[in-house]
């Protein structure tokens, strides 16, 4: 008899001899993005935030180097540089230009170079949000804190090389800083705080934070029993918090390891920073005061930025072929917390990302294998929202089991490989065993998505129950989908699964009881295009539409001011302005005024008056509503100048609603106009 390995040993096999097939693709991935071989730096830095002066010396090592590129920002003074011990040349013609090394290929099997800089830094500006620090990616400083980002030039640097580094980092006494990596000594004296840091994997930058920070230590042990060092650099007013952000750490890190695979470093860190941003590093994540202060941040914000150090930390995706971690955290935190709710929150996340989806004109997205970065809102909806769907339904299309396997023997072969799309087709093929060619192909390449709808539906008695006709058509180009129908009946609700594949497929249902009607995808479980009705509008459509016009009622020069400024933070762009007496577009309209101004422009216009869930509530208002020549028009409406300010930082993050009153900047109820789905009674 013929012994035969069980499936969990087969699937080991399986990944041993895909590992050796990955690696060979990841090796020329990692070879396209690194200039050469293995690339080192050894730092030490000094920085003194109360006069905002920094004085740093790097050590680059590069093996089998090929030709080189090395930046450092343009307000710096390079005190010497040198490779190989002789004067590595001029960086720049003039002083408001970046420094850039240009070394030519040469047959040496290792160059290195050495390079001394000074300079003072920006002053850290703590008005800034999130979406304005990403925007101006410069080295700030001050006694409140340092920030000091890969791409903001503040070290020399090969471009696009992946390197292992070690940070020495000097602070004066009452300042502690921080780089991804592993702490390897740290020390404090009259004399000022050192810290040496160590990150051993090929990293894609150095990032360096710093502040007053009071530091509190934990540990936990690993699903392999190693000890991971867990830590909060917070600011004195956070400290309050740090034991229950450790506990939830603990609590990612363990979901994490038994969902994927073990955790890829020796230490996690939650870090505190004087302005309202959120980033994700490998092992850290640097979250704004004011953020970690939110009471819901540590169930969902937190569990995603720990997923990071899976997904784009610890596997780097290929910007050449398209960002997939973003998605793939998306699903796996920020999704899979939802699911953990309940179905119900489950299903209004997917309606949130159709709704965001919607909000688009057509041309403003862009297919899968596009997408590199959040730069925008229309970015985001398809890097982020649309990714995660992607994720989501090739689950429902493997099953749970295959598509958790698949995870794991991605995490197995790719940790710290430069890894594609294609990479994770691979993957998911062979655990599989499916072809999945054109599931990837339709989601990852095209732009859009499809529109789906129900044409005609035929019921016809027979001697063994009913015969249900249902005509689904969908847009071109098409796509192949499994579209969920529900068949509602005098016995009950089934879920039948169309093969649509085809612009316009009839299909023959055998119905036992006398159907009541048919349900098109209620459960949202395909991404797609809704349907006129199915999705009523939200704000967000004033947001990211381009075409989006701009009303300003008030002729009140403060107000007026304050609410074009408003317009303008909505919009991040120069609001287009129009008269409020001119004849509405179809164009999506964004309305801001004071209440009274509201109230008399809609009574004027003909249009519904403000709606009972906001009126009479709270300092502020705004809510959108469908025009009859079809526009969405989103109207923000304030008791005074002061309510209408304080919406200009809070009332961005609530693109999704379609109504929100806000006391002051606190937003106190809010909510969207309920969903119609497509359903067609069966006569």
């Amino acid at each position: 008899m013929t012994a035969y390995p069980s499936i969990k040993t087969f699937l080991h096999l399986v990944l041993a001899c895909f590992a050796f097939v990955i690696a060979a693709v990841s090796v020329s991935a990692t070879a396209a993005v690194n200039p050469g071989g293995e690339i080192s730096y050894d730092i030490n830095v000094h920085i003194d935030p109360v006069t905002r002066m920094i004085e740093g010396q790097s050590i680059i090592n590069v093996t089998r180097p090929r030709e080189l590129n090395i930046v450092l920002g343009q307000q710096f003074e390079v005190t010497q540089a040198l490779i190989d011990g002789h004067p590595l040349g001029r960086s720049r013609r003039w002083s408001n230009q970046s420094h850039a090394w240009q070394i030519p290929y040469d047959l040496l099997p290792q160059r290195q170079i050495e390079i001394h800089w000074r300079g003072k830094l920006s002053a850290l500006d703590a008005t800034l949000d999130h979406e304005q620090t990403l925007d101006r990616p410069i080295p700030v400083s001050g006694e409140a804190g340092t920030f000091l980002s890969t791409g903001s030039g503040w070290y020399p640097r090969i471009v696009g090389g992946l390197a292992r580094y070690e940070v020495k980092l000097s602070l004066p006494s009452g300042q502690r800083g921080l780089v991804a990596g592993r702490l390897l000594e740290e020390s404090e004296s009259e004399q000022g705080y050192q810290a040496h840091f160590e990150f051993p994997f090929p990293a894609e930058g150095i990032t360096l934070m710093a502040g007053p920070y009071e530091i509190e230590t934990d540990v936990f042990i690993g699903v392999k029993g190693e000890s991971i060092q867990l830590r909060t650099y917070f600011h004195p007013q956070l400290s309050g918090l740090s034991r229950d952000y450790i506990e939830a750490v603990k609590r990612y890190l363990k979901l994490y390891e038994l969902w994927i695979g073990s955790y890829p470093f020796t230490e996690f860190s939650v870090v505190s920073s004087p302005t309202p941003t959120g980033f994700g590093m490998p092992t850290l994540t640097y979250l704004g005061i004011n953020v970690l202060q939110l009471p819901f941040i540590r169930d969902t914000s937190l569990g995603h930025e720990v997923l990071h150090n899976w997904w784009g930390n610890g596997v780097y995706p290929d910007y050449r072929s398209g960002n997939w971690s973003e998605g793939l955290t998306t699903f796996m935190a920020d999704y899979a917390y939802k699911e953990q709710e309940g179905s119900e929150a489950a299903r209004e996340m997917r309606l949130g990302w159709l709704r965001d989806f919607a909000a688009l004109e057509p041309g403003q997205d862009a297919p899968l294998s596009a997408f590199t970065s959040r730069t925008h809102g229309a970015s985001k909806i398809v890097g982020y929202n649309k990714s995660a769907m992607f994720f989501f339904m090739l689950r429902d299309h493997l099953g749970e089991a295959v598509f958790n396997q698949s995870l794991q023997g991605l995490w197995k072969t790719q940790r710290f490989k430069v890894t594609s799309w294609q990479h994770l087709q691979q993957m998911f093929e062979i655990v599989s065993g499916q072809n999945l060619q054109p599931f990837f192909t339709q989601w990852l390449d095209r732009a859009g998505a499809p529109a789906i709808i129900i044409t005609a539906v035929e019921n016809t008695q027979t001697d063994s129950g009913y015969a249900l006709s249902v005509t689904l058509e969908q847009s071109s180009p098409t796509y192949q989908l499994s579209v969920p129908v529900a068949i509602e009946s005098e016995e009950g609700t089934e879920i039948h699964q169309l093969d649509l594949q085809q612009n316009q497929q009839t299909f023959t249902l055998a119905v036992q009881s006398k159907p009541i009607s048919v349900t098109l995808d209620p459960d949202l479980r395909l991404f797609r295009q809704l349907a006129p009705g199915e999705a009523p509008p939200i704000l967000r459509e004033v947001m990211v539409n381009p075409t989006t016009k701009t009303i300003l009622l008030s002729e009140n020069c403060e107000v007026r001011h304050i609410a074009e400024t408003l317009a303008g933070r909505l919009q991040r762009r120069e609001p287009k302005t129009v008269s409020a007496s001119k004849q509405l577009s179809t164009a999506p309209t964004l309305v801001i005024g004071l209440q009274h101004e509201i109230d008399a422009w809609l009574e004027a216009k003909n249009l519904s008056p403000r709606p009972e869930v906001v009126s009479e509530k709270g300092s502020a208002q705004a809510w959108t509503l469908a025009h009859s020549n079809g526009a969405s028009l989103a109207i923000i409406s304030a008791q005074d100048a002061a309510s209408l300010e304080a919406l200009i930082r809070p009332l961005p993050h609530y693109g999704r609603q379609s109504y929100i009153v806000f006391e002051g900047r606190q937003a106190m109820d809010r909510g969207t106009w309920p969903m119609r789905v497509q359903r067609v009674r069966v006569e």
